[in-house]
């Protein structure tokens, strides 16, 4: 049976470092809003990492993406996928521009769904292996947060819709899809959406909605709601992904899960019955990166000898909209 699998993974943060300190200046620049510490507590976020101006998402998937073509033939690239809630513009797609700069020679196109693009962009490309359209399928993802943040809150009211962003780095990741080989690669993929829920977490601008209002550019969210239906659903896609390999919990060796916040790993390895300590994250030094939060910790994992060839992982997708998703891999 044909098996996709993740070959390669690849981070990359630009140079710029931001405490939480630093955010919390910026935000009481003109008035003091926030409490000391605030998002260290709120978050567990010390630190992340912010690009300059001139540095755009593409830019970000890009170096990414050359980590992993440095070690191939890019000529063997037949597909190139872009799965970022960040983009450069709204037409064309990025994947084009990134195509561009990696001088790269095949179909791209991207796939846009929140935080949870990266793990739907790994569902297309292993549809794409199955079906045996493309053989290897670069995935990149760019995610320039910082552009959302809005930094100049009008009150203590609009600080609070938009609280959530101050947990937010900027940062690009990318992995190689292809045939596997041997017993790694994809066991179960399951996803979930939610669209009722879809107005829990919102950047307004930029749409048909709110097409010419600069004001509606900036992240805003209800959190605490949005995490309530987190809690709820998530049980179910994950039992019943186990139950379709006839894998255990206990058989999991490393969980990956989107960035929200510290204590979010804590509260959802409690549901499932999971030692906190296999939920592997980066969110102490790098924050809340979208997407590129669960591929970008995948390459951390794998570069610091926490995940290794022949481990069983399962990847838990949460995103707005609301969309929910459980993937199970041999590594």
């Amino acid at each position: 049976m044909i098996r996709s699998k993740i070959s390669f993974v690849s981070g990359y943060t630009p140079d710029n470092i931001v405490t939480s300190e630093e955010v919390e200046k910026m935000i009481n620049k003109s008035d003091k809003l926030l409490p000391e510490k605030l998002i260290e507590q709120k978050f567990g976020v010390k630190q992340r990492r912010f690009a300059e101006k001139s540095v755009q998402s593409s830019d970000l998937a890009s170096n990414a993406g050359l980590k992993i073509l440095e070690q191939i033939d890019k000529s063997t690239i037949d597909c190139l996928i872009f799965a970022s809630g960040s983009s450069d513009l709204i037409e064309p797609a990025t994947a084009s521009i990134i195509q561009s700069k990696l001088k790269l020679n095949c179909p791209a196109f991207d796939v846009k769904n929140a935080c949870n693009s990266f793990v739907s962009g790994l569902q297309v490309a292993d549809a794409f292996i199955l079906s045996k359209q493309y053989k290897k399928i670069l995935i990149v993802i760019g995610e320039k947060l910082s552009t959302i943040i809005k930094f100049s809150p009008d009150d203590k009211k609009d600080l609070s819709k938009r609280f959530a962003c101050l947990s937010m780095g900027d940062g690009g990741a990318a992995v190689l899809v292809e045939p596997a080989t041997d017993e790694s690669g994809l066991y179960c993929q399951l996803f979930e959406t939610h669209g009722d829920y879809w107005h829990l977490c919102t950047v307004p601008g930029g749409g048909s909605i709110h097409s010419q209002d600069g004001s509606k550019i900036y992240f805003e969210g209800k959190t605490k709601e949005l995490r309530d239906v987190f809690m709820v659903k998530k049980d179910s896609i994950a039992e019943r992904c186990l139950e379709k390999t006839g894998w255990k919990m206990a058989d999991i060796d490393l969980f990956f899960m989107h960035h929200v916040s510290k204590s979010t790993f804590d509260l959802v390895a409690n549901s499932l019955g999971v030692d906190p300590k296999k939920f592997f994250n980066v969110i102490e030094n790098y924050g809340n990166m979208a997407a590129a939060s669960i591929p970008f910790a995948l390459s951390h994992a794998e570069q610091n000898g926490k995940l290794k060839k022949g481990d069983k992982i399962m990847i838990i997708g949460l995103a707005s909209g609301i969309s929910i998703s459980i993937q199970l891999m041999i590594w």
